[in-house]
Order: structure tokens, then C-alpha cells, then sequence
């Protein structure tokens, strides 16, 4: 499992962590925040590996101690995991040891993940994933155990962002004096979304989205691509690991968006009010946290639509088949009308984080937009 060589860029945080570890420096709660796809969560879990290693070398964990070969499966019983979850049909209150089999096949596979991998993976369906209040206890419960192996005790907490309220609350206390030797390692994709109280009990350590040559480099070692196609999907990936993976072959979920945004625009601008309703229909069915991807998808198009219209291909971002239907659509998005439709979606989305009906949300987004595209 992930050791700090194998974590992609990052190199200042990395030594930062090592020299913080192998000073006795560390915080005892750090909060990793970057883009999707810059390497948040494998950096995190090759932190905690260095950290619980018995044996560590200077730049990394040693690979052959105990701990590290607990590490390789993710099963060292002092790294604990919280993750957001769903409930269980049985209704049954859920937490995230219900689901730790299959956190750890996910991230024994790919350890670059974002929501809509972890959702699939559970079946998550229609329903929200949160981190519940229930698992503020089971953090509280574990951690006041004496570490196993008589070193560092890690709680990995991915996406914070998603605990509900009282969940938050109830660790406060915990964040800011926790067990002796005990490192908290928060993984946030949205700090601004953590309670000020959370945030002030943490030491944030940025990240920043990757260089261009280093997704390039990773493209033509791993998938043995031409330097040209590997530098074209680099540039389009926007300093994530995750989009240029995606970009390789349009995945499943990214292809039901570029669809989804297609109808949209071709029906809106032919005033088939009667196909935006079942437009609406299936997209309201989708549940929230796809809905609320599939908006921030149609935002980006818009805006690299409008963008093409200056014919500058180093702004372009678009993959082959996005830039083809641009070719047709892009003359439609314009100064007139960009700004517009824009606030549309983001408004669309403000409504969905809301709960409300997602039906009248994407019909009434659909009935706007055909007269912003008359613009």
C-alpha cells in the first residue's frame, strides 16, 4: 500500500511531513486540503504508514517491519478510518466499520478516489452519505484504547467536511487534547465547509493541483502513452490525477453527464418542452450528490464552451468528444448570455444541497435555459 515515493508531486509536503515526524514536531491534527485527484488521501495514508512504521528510513517507511506489512493490507489495528457512509436498508444506525471491507478493496486498488468512486463501491443509490453523530462515538471509543502495537494511534477522517453538526461537536474536546501519541489526519476537499471550531484545531497543510509534466509522466509509465496524447490529457485534467484518468477513456458516470448536458442544450434550444420534462424527470432521479456533480459538470462546459470561441487551444480543457460537440455549441455561449446561464446552475445546485424538489429544480433550469440560449 502507499509509501511516500508513491504518491505523485506533493514533494514540499512530503518532506515537510517527514522532517515534522522525525523532529517530534507533528501536529496532532493535520488537515489535508486540495483539489480532487492531487493525491490528498494517498499522501494521508502514506503519513500514517511512516508514522506507525517501527523501522523507518529517512525519506520513507521501511516496507518490511510488522506494521508495514499490516500497512500493505490496510488491517494495522491502530489506523483507524472515518469516512461519509449511508444508512443500511435494515435502518439500523450505520457506521463506518460496516463498511471498512469494502473502504479497504477500494483503496487497495486505487487510492486516488473521489465521492462518486466511494459512492458506486457502496451502492450508495439516491441517498446523501454523511459521517453520522453515531461515529463520533466509535472515534471516541477507539482511540481511548491503548495503541496495539505501543506506537501511534491514527485516525484517518476522509471528506470531514461531511459530519453532520453534532458529530463535529462531539469530537472538539478530542481534536484539541487527544490520547498521548494519538495523530488525527483530516482529508478535506471543502475546509470552508468545517466548523470554524474544527478548523481552529488543526494545522492545514495545502495542497496544490498537480503540474502538468508530472500527470504526463504518470500517463506514459503507466498507461505507455505517446508524449503527445500524454501531455494533451495532462493539460485537460486541470491538476488532477482523477480527471486525467477519466480522460483516458470517458468513464461510465462522466459519459452519462456529457449526455445529460447534451439533451439539455439541444432540447432547450428547440423549445421541446414536452422532452425537458422527461429530461428533468430522469435527472431528478439520479440522487443528490450526482445531481450536484452532474451541475458542477454542465458549469464547466459552459465555461469552456465560451471559452473556445476565442480559438486559444492552450485555455482549451475539453476532451476529444467534448471539443467536438463545442465545435457546433460553443457559438451559443457568448458575453451575452455566459454569466447567465452560469448563475442558473449554480443556483440549481444551491437548491439541491437545499432538498428541494429536484423535480421542479432541473424543469425550471430547463425552462430557463431555453430563453438564455435565444440570447
Amino acid at each position: 500500500m502507499v509509501f511516500f515515493r508513491d504518491v505523485l508531486g506533493q514533494d514540499s509536503a512530503k518532506r515537510q511531513l517527514i522532517h515534522d515526524i522525525r523532529s517530534g514536531k507533528l501536529a496532532h491534527a493535520l488537515l489535508l486540503a486540495g483539489v480532487p485527484g492531487c493525491g490528498k488521501l494517498p499522501l494521508a495514508l502514506a503519513a500514517a504508514r511512516y508514522l506507525l512504521c517501527s523501522r523507518p528510513h529517512e525519506e520513507d517507511a521501511c516496507g518490511e517491519c510488522p506494521s508495514c506489512v499490516m500497512m500493505n493490507r490496510l488491517a494495522h489495528p491502530d489506523l483507524h478510518f472515518a469516512f461519509p457512509i449511508v444508512k443500511r436498508k435494515s435502518g439500523k444506525d450505520s457506521v463506518c466499520d460496516d463498511y471498512l471491507p469494502q473502504w479497504r478493496e477500494m483503496l487497495l486498488r486505487q487510492p486516488y478516489i473521489d465521492m462518486n468512486t466511494w459512492m458506486n463501491r457502496m451502492d450508495a443509490g439516491n441517498q446523501q452519505p454523511q459521517i453520522y453523530v453515531r461515529e463520533s462515538d466509535e472515534i471516541q471509543r477507539k482511540l481511548s484504547l491503548k495503541a496495539s502495537m505501543g506506537g501511534y494511534k491514527v485516525m484517518l477522517i476522509w471528506l470531514p467536511e461531511k459530519m453532520n453538526v453534532e458529530c463535529s461537536n462531539k469530537l472538539l474536546k478530542l481534536l484539541e487534547e487527544p490520547p498521548r501519541h494519538t495523530v488525527f489526519l483530516l482529508v478535506s476537499e471543502e475546509p470552508s465547509l468545517l466548523l470554524p471550531t474544527i478548523l481552529s484545531r488543526t494545522q492545514r497543510v495545502s495542497l496544490r493541483p498537480l503540474e502538468e509534466e508530472e500527470i504526463a509522466g504518470y500517463l506514459k509509465r503507466r498507461y505507455m502513452l505517446p508524449d503527445v496524447d500524454a501531455h494533451d490529457i495532462a493539460h485537460r485534467a486541470g491538476g488532477s490525477l482523477l480527471k486525467a484518468e477519466e480522460n483516458i477513456q470517458l468513464g461510465e458516470e462522466q459519459r452519462n453527464y456529457f449526455d445529460w448536458f447534451v439533451t439539455l442544450m439541444r432540447k432547450a434550444y428547440g423549445r421541446d418542452v414536452r422532452a425537458l420534462k422527461a429530461w428533468s424527470e430522469q435527472v431528478a432521479s439520479i440522487g443528490r450528490e450526482r445531481q450536484k456533480a452532474f451541475l458542477e459538470y454542465c458549469q464547466r462546459m459552459i465555461r469552456e464552451s465560451f471559452i473556445y470561441n476565442f480559438h486559444q487551444p492552450q485555455m482549451s480543457y475539453l476532451n476529444a468528444e467534448e471539443g467536438q460537440f463545442s465545435t457546433r455549441f460553443a457559438p451559443f455561449i457568448n458575453e451575452r448570455n455566459v454569466f447567465s446561464i452560469a448563475a442558473l446552475l449554480e443556483e440549481a445546485q444551491i437548491h439541491v444541497e437545499q432538498n428541494v424538489n429536484p423535480k421542479m429544480v432541473f424543469f425550471d433550469l430547463a425552462l430557463r435555459t431555453i430563453v438564455e440560449l435565444k440570447q
